[in-house]
């Protein structure tokens, strides 16, 4: 019969344990959990087209679930060796004109407590309401769209079309 700590010992190898990155993969082989929203929790809508309003379907899965990138692929590399890049000549020419400018007598610096100043945002007008969805897809707005845009193209051109012709 083993002793307790004998047991954990073999279970628990400390060693073994401090050196492993085991990761638990989430399903379908990607790397951590998923984090889509359920149908419930889902407020994206979509046209379904005559004036109704759907839940967007949910997404595909991504085809690199399961591989990691490459920092290569995820960062910008250098072209050129450290310390090469210097000024271009427009910010040459910016950097010798502020200087100038600086020179100046009377000329203004802005200070650390107007750098540090909150800028003012502009106030949205109370009465401002947004526009509600249609509930028409793209085709059917379109549609809608010309068929108004012929009607109107047809009265200034002065064609004498009866009223039922305009008429769904």
């Amino acid at each position: 019969m083993k002793t307790f700590q004998e047991f954990i010992t073999e279970v628990y190898d400390r060693d073994v344990m401090g050196s492993s990155q085991i990761r638990r993969q989430g399903e379908g082989g990607r790397v951590g959990a998923n984090r889509k929203k359920s149908e419930p929790e889902k407020r994206r809508m979509k046209a379904a087209g005559g004036g109704t309003m759907v839940p967007a379907k949910t997404y595909k899965d991504r085809k690199d679930i399961g591989s990691q990138k490459q920092r290569s692929e995820r960062e910008q590399q250098p072209t050129r060796e450290r310390g090469s890049a210097g000024l271009s000549i427009r910010d040459q020419q910016r950097k010798a004109a502020m200087e100038r400018r600086a020179k100046k007598p009377g000329a203004k610096t802005p200070s650390a407590s107007e750098l540090l100043k909150k800028k003012t945002t502009k106030a949205v007008s109370p009465g401002y309401n947004q526009q509600k969805a249609s509930g028409y897809n793209r085709t059917e707005r379109q549609k809608l769209q010309r068929t108004g845009d012929r009607i109107i193209k047809d009265i200034r051109k002065g064609k004498n079309k009866p009223a039922s012709d305009y008429e769904k």
